[in-house]
């Protein structure tokens, strides 16, 4: 193996951009003379020093223009489309793996600012830089099963020896020190290049595309509908009607997932590139300019009792201040703009195009800060009137209702004092998620057939299917139609991935049969992960620990202990960042990839980490009093503590007892 790792002398040409890729917007300038100069060494520190008189003053020009440095002229030419793992060059499985994962992230059908490093979120990214990602590939290729890649807000730290049964790649982003942690200060080291915005499984390298979230979303809207509109239990949402706002990376899903519920939607987009790249990919089936139409188009849905997902090219602010004005009658109501990242684009305000947003944000970002309050507050008003004429708002966990609170609307806060006891209107967590899938231990499983080959994730499907039995539970129905129905469902974008929501015992389930199938060459290699905003790997108290309400939901040990285990129990990946869907200091999450080879090894650590992941946090949930999640820990202590998996018991005291002393 090389005793060094690094970017030679070669100066690339200036890739291509090709026409109708989506660009970041300019994220802002703001360091002064010194800290540029910081900035411009932390960038050219990659590269020979033969280069720096070249590479320097583009890298300036960038920072000044883009906000930060992306080194462009490092990025391969193309699409970084995700080739099968056999194609990549690697000293292990795992390293081959990685890089099969990072393109996938990053390709065009799948990032939302490929050329920006941007996977999803608007600023969710791989890596900061083109160098980074260079570099990292470089490792990836020289890794071995002795060693573990170690990388820091997108910097390969470098290899480190381990062993066979430890993590390859351990990853963290943008994990301030507290009295850091905040926006101000995260802004100025992103410029600076020591800090990288992961979202989830942007800088975790486990996005699959909105496939990635579709299933939650399936299983937020309809359990939406059997909670507040009377829909039974086995019956789904034709004839309502579910409005919110988002085509992109995460919020692309809402009309896919929509119509597999039955639901006529629409969903409100200022991008026409993103209306475009759903209706190109079959997640959107209708489009209009006209708010009226859109009503009307979801209207004859509603009436013929048929699925129908509307894309309305327009301000969701717009859509619903016309809803009210004309008493158009909205069901079921959400939001998934990019409000943790609210004045950085995140949130276009009403009244701007989204070409005038993007040139607002670079000429004048005060203005845009401006714009952006006043059309949250206008915002929460149409909301406001809607949920008082019998609509049930729910806040997506996209830092909506946080943002309308620091907009200065403070009757958003439930104590009316601070944001500790959460918002007026409930997280989806908190009302859905929270005690219907999380307090049991179903979260977002998901797995990349790394052959590349259709007919392997086909093959999954069905041993997936085969190990759910849809009688035991409601939600065990709902996954057993869900993975039923995947190929039908057409949910592929980029590499051969599938999500599916299961517990601890069905993951495990699941994943052992997959490692089998490997073994006995039924399928290729696979990978094995799921979305951070699970079970156990998120604490954030504006959504994944909404449901939690003793107290501990601004606590990040649960988040932290995840990740701390699964690197002691050997996932071959490992991640942990700040941030995520909510914003930079509002929440820390983790997450994992296991590469599936066929191996004894492996299954040795399914057996281990695949419950301990899961079950740290129903153990919390438990603890924080939820019932559905006392339950499950009741029954796994019963059935599992024989074989040395205890976890503690909340005993529950007489309230009165306790305010009669008060």
């Amino acid at each position: 193996m090389n005793t060094k790792i690094e970017l030679g002398a070669i100066w690339p040409d200036m890739p291509r951009f090709q026409e109708g890729i989506r660009r970041a917007p300019d994220r802002g300038y703001t360091l002064d003379n010194e800290k540029t100069v910081t900035a411009l060494k932390n960038a050219l520190r990659y590269l020979p020093a033969e280069l720096h008189e070249k590479a320097a003053p583009e890298f300036l020009e960038e920072l000044r223009t883009r906000g930060r440095i992306y080194a462009y002229r490092w990025r391969p030419e193309g699409d970084l489309k995700a080739k099968p793992i056999d194609e990549y060059k690697g000293k292990c499985l795992a390293g081959k793996a990685f890089q099969v994962m990072i393109d996938n992230n990053l390709s065009f059908d799948v990032a939302l600012y490929p050329y920006e490093l941007v996977t999803y979120g608007e600023t969710g990214q791989v890596a900061q830089n083109w160098l980074q990602y260079r570099l990292i590939k470089k490792y990836l290729e020289e890794l071995t099963e002795e060693q573990t890649l170690v990388v820091e807000s997108g910097h390969p730290l470098g290899l480190f020896p381990s062993r066979p049964d430890a993590p390859r790649v351990i990853i963290t982003n943008a994990m301030m020190v507290g009295m850091f942690d905040n926006l101000h200060d995260w802004h100025e080291a992103m410029q600076l290049g020591v800090a990288n915005y992961g979202q989830m499984t942007a800088g975790g390298w486990m996005y699959i595309g909105p496939q990635g979230i579709v299933h939650g979303t399936f299983n937020t809207i309809l359990n939406a509908g059997r909670m507040k509109l009377g829909v039974p239990e086995d019956g789904d949402l034709r004839g309502h009607i579910f409005v919110s706002s988002g085509l992109g990376g995460m919020s692309g899903a809402q009309p896919k997932a929509a119509e597999i519920a039955g639901a006529a939607a629409i969903i409100a987009e200022v991008d026409e590139s993103r209306i475009k790249t759903r209706m190109d990919q079959g997640w959107v089936s209708a489009r209009t300019e006209n708010i009226e139409e859109a009503f009307s188009l979801a209207q004859k849905a509603m009436d013929e009792r048929k699925p129908l997902s509307i894309a309305y090219h327009g301000n969701v602010v717009d859509l619903l201040e016309y809803a009210v004005a004309h008493n158009k009658k909205i069901e079921l109501l959400s939001d998934q703009t990019s409000c943790h990242a609210v004045y950085e684009g995140g949130y276009c305000p009403v009244g701007l195009t989204f070409e005038q947003r993007t040139e607002l944000l670079h000429n004048d970002p005060a203005r845009f800060h401006q714009l952006v309050d006043e059309s949250l507050r206008r915002h929460f008003e149409a909301i406001k009137a809607l949920v008082a004429r019998g609509t049930y708002f729910f806040d997506y966990g996209n830092s909506f209702m946080k943002a309308i609170y620091d907009a200065g609307v403070k009757e958003i806060s439930r104590n009316g004092v601070d944001e500790k006891d959460g918002f007026i209107w409930p997280s989806y967590v908190e009302d859905i998620m929270g005690p219907m899938l999380f307090d049991y231990g179903y979260g977002p499983f998901r797995w990349v057939c790394l052959s590349g080959k259709h007919e392997d994730l086909i093959k999954t499907d069905k041993a997936a299917m085969e190990c759910i039995d849809p009688n035991r539970r409601g939600q065990d129905r709902d996954n057993y139609n869900w993975i039923r129905d995947a190929e039908k469902n057409a949910l592929v974008v980029g590499t051969q991935a599938r999500i599916l929501y299961q517990d601890a015992m069905g993951r495990l389930k699941i994943a052992l049969r997959f490692n089998e199938m490997v073994r006995n060459g039924e399928v290729g290699p696979i990978m094995l992960g799921r979305d951070h905003h699970d079970v156990s790997g998120t604490d954030s108290p504006f959504r994944e620990t909404s449901n939690i309400k003793d107290g501990s939901n601004v606590m990040a040990d649960m988040a932290v202990q995840c990740f701390a285990g699964n690197c002691a129990r050997g996932m071959s990946l490992v991640a942990l960042h700040n941030g995520g869907g909510v914003g930079i200091g509002k929440a820390i999450n983790g997450g994992f990839g296991m590469v599936c080879d066929g191996s004894q090894r492996v299954d040795e650590i399914l057996k281990k980490a695949m419950l301990w992941d899961v079950m740290g946090g129903v153990a919390r949930r438990s603890w924080a009093r939820n019932e559905n999640a006392m339950s499950t820990v009741r029954e796994w202590n019963e059935t599992q503590g024989v074989n040395g998996f205890v976890i503690t018991e909340p005993n529950i005291a007489d309230e009165d007892l306790i305010r009669g002393l008060l």
